[in-house]
C-alpha cells in the first residue's frame, strides 16, 4: 500500500470505532488554596495588626509629640530623642538593666544546660519534666509577692534560718548591693525549668548513636558535653539565648511588686523608668520615644546574637 493510499473512515455498525479526540480528558487544574490559606491566617491577621502593628505605629507617632494624655498631642519632632541623649536617668535605667541581664541570663542558662543534661543523660521521668514547668505556670506579680514574703527583714522565712544559725538577718530587698541579685535569683528561679526543658528537647534531637560512639572511644560525660551535646545544641540554645534576652531586658513586674525601683534606683530597669515616665509624671511622648530606642535596640541585639551564633546553620545537616 502506497503512502498516499486514503483509508476510508469505518462504516456505520462495523464494530470499529473511531478515535475521538475531542473527547479526551483534559488535565486538572491544580487546586487553589490560597483563599481557604487566607481565611484560615484572617484571625491571626486581626490581632497581629490591633495588638501589635497599631500600637507600635502610634508609639512612634506619640514619640515624635508632646502627648501628655491630658491634652491633644502637638508635634515636636525629635525632640523627645534629643532630650533623651542628654537624660541621665535613661542611662543608669539602660546600665542598670544591662546588670539584670548579665546575672540572669548567666544564672538561667547555666542552671538550664545543667538540668537538661541530666535530665537528658540519667532520666526521662514526666513528673519531673513537670515539676520543673511549675515556676514558669506561676503569674510574675504572685513570685514577686511570694518572695517578697520569705526574704523579708521580719518575717521572712529565709531571715528566720539565718537568724537561728547566727548570721542575723538581711534585707535583700533594701540593701543596694543584693537587691538586684535578688531580683535576678528570683526569676531565674522562676523560668529555669521552662528553659531547661526546651534546651532538653534539643538534645533528644540529637542521636543516640553518637554518644554510643565516643563511649566506645572513653569519652567521659564532660568530653561528650563539650564535643557533641553543646555544638548541636547550638541553633536552640541560640533560640533560647535570644528569647531570655529580650525577656530580659522586659523586666517590670517582679521589680513593680518587690523594690519599686528602689533603693536609690539601683533596680530601676528601662521598663520601670518607661512606666513611671508615662503614668506617674505624665510624659507619654518622652515615654515613647525610650521604648522606640529599646525596640531598635533589642532588634539589633537580635541580628547579632543570631549571626554570632550561626542560629540559621546546624552541625546535625
Amino acid at each position: 500500500m502506497g503512502s498516499d493510499t486514503a483509508v476510508a473512515p469505518p462504516r456505520k455498525g462495523s464494530g470499529i470505532r473511531s478515535t475521538d479526540l475531542s473527547g479526551a480528558k483534559k488535565p486538572r487544574k491544580p487546586r487553589d488554596d490560597r483563599k481557604a490559606a487566607w481565611l484560615f491566617l484572617a484571625p491571626a491577621l486581626v490581632g497581629f495588626a490591633l495588638f501589635y502593628a497599631y500600637p507600635t505605629v502610634r508609639g512612634v507617632y506619640y514619640s515624635l509629640t508632646d502627648y501628655n494624655m491630658l491634652a491633644p498631642p502637638n508635634f515636636v519632632g525629635g525632640a523627645n530623642y534629643t532630650d533623651l541623649i542628654g537624660d541621665d536617668q535613661f542611662w543608669n535605667a539602660l546600665k542598670v538593666t544591662a546588670y539584670y541581664v548579665v546575672l540572669n541570663i548567666g544564672a538561667q542558662t547555666v542552671l538550664a544546660l545543667l538540668l537538661a543534661t541530666l535530665m537528658h543523660r540519667l532520666t526521662r521521668s514526666v513528673a519531673l519534666r513537670a515539676m520543673l514547668l511549675v515556676p514558669w505556670l506561676v503569674p510574675n506579680v504572685t513570685v514577686g509577692l511570694i518572695w517578697l514574703w520569705l526574704l523579708d527583714a521580719n518575717l521572712g522565712f529565709f531571715n528566720h534560718i539565718l537568724e537561728a544559725i547566727g548570721v542575723g538577718t538581711t534585707g535583700f530587698f533594701n540593701s543596694p548591693d543584693l537587691a538586684m541579685p535578688t531580683i535576678a535569683a528570683i526569676n531565674t528561679w522562676a523560668y529555669t525549668g521552662y528553659t531547661a526543658l526546651l534546651l532538653y528537647a534539643g538534645m533528644l534531637q540529637v542521636p543516640e548513636h553518637l554518644y554510643e560512639s565516643a563511649s566506645l572511644d572513653g569519652a567521659g560525660e564532660w568530653r561528650m558535653f563539650s564535643r557533641i551535646t553543646l555544638p548541636l545544641l547550638r541553633p536552640v540554645l541560640a533560640l533560647v539565648l535570644v528569647v531570655s534576652v529580650i525577656g530580659s531586658f522586659q523586666i517590670f513586674d517582679t521589680i513593680a511588686v518587690t523594690t519599686r525601683g528602689g533603693p536609690m534606683g539601683v533596680t530601676r530597669v528601662i521598663y520601670y523608668h518607661i512606666y513611671e515616665q508615662a503614668f506617674a509624671q505624665f510624659h507619654m511622648g518622652y515615654a515613647s520615644a525610650v521604648a522606640v530606642i529599646l525596640a531598635l535596640l533589642l532588634g539589633v541585639l537580635t541580628a547579632a546574637q543570631m549571626r554570632l551564633l550561626r542560629a540559621s546553620r546546624s552541625d546535625l545537616a
